[in-house]
């Protein structure tokens, strides 16, 4: 409603990211891709890194955002964070038409890894519940964190193996990666669109963030929520 780009924005945005990507990382710095075309490396990553970065920054402002209907009328407090996570997935999705066209171009042939991918596609999106949903409630009391989390997002992503191999850490400094909650999912996700090893190391870290991070966020929103109406 009133947009010029609309549902086109789910396409145009990780497409002119993997261009800029593409021509800044791959061709002048020259950052290896495991042997694949950069764009389709470059992608699979994006692909993702955004459904997380997406999902986090509309949780963690939703609650913000719908102060009005909050302050108005009873419901569970829990829908406004999820459905605007929900959002994030349909662009995931559409996004991923975009990857399989890419895929058929440069004749990129999905191993029989690929069946794994919703496996890790639900542990990234179960993660990214755990961090919204903990946002979504201590932006509430600390308006400060609208300004926060899109820094953090952003340094986040670099720390994170989507422009790079994972291969292309020092191997003194990769114990670090492991402290990374989406590190395994993410490299998880592109192993599984590429057909690479797939760290099981690097799952079973993002497993247990996951179940720490679920824990986390479910419970201090659940704890905070019978105060949302009172200082929103």
């Amino acid at each position: 409603k009133q947009t010029v780009l609309g549902v086109a924005w789910a396409v145009l945005q990780p497409v002119v990211t993997m261009i800029i990507f593409t021509v800044i990382f791959g061709g002048l710095a020259k950052i290896p891709s495991d042997g694949f075309p950069y764009p389709v490396f470059v992608y699979s990553g994006l692909l993702a890194w955004n459904l997380f970065a997406t999902s986090v920054s509309t949780a963690g402002s939703s609650m913000v955002g719908a102060a009005n209907m909050i302050s108005k009328v009873y419901f569970p407090r829990l829908i406004v964070p999820l459905a605007s996570m929900g959002v994030a997935v349909i662009d995931f999705l559409v996004s991923f038409l975009v990857l399989m066209i890419l895929m058929v171009i440069y004749s990129i042939v999905p191993s029989v890894q690929i069946f794994l991918f919703p496996l890790f596609l639900l542990g990234l999106v179960l993660t990214s519940v755990g961090v919204g949903t903990w946002l979504a409630a201590i932006t509430v009391s600390y308006r400060d964190f609208r300004f926060v989390v899109p820094f953090t997002i952003q340094i986040w992503m670099y720390i994170t193996p989507v422009i790079y191999p994972a291969s292309f850490i020092p191997e003194a400094y990769r114990w670090m990666v492991y402290l990374n909650p989406i590190f395994g999912w993410v490299t998880g996700i592109k192993s599984a669109i590429l057909g690479t090893p797939i760290d099981w190391l690097a799952v079973a870290c993002s497993s247990a963030w996951m179940v720490f991070l679920l824990w986390l966020g479910m419970s201090y929103f659940i704890k905070a929520e019978r105060r949302f109406a009172d200082i929103i």
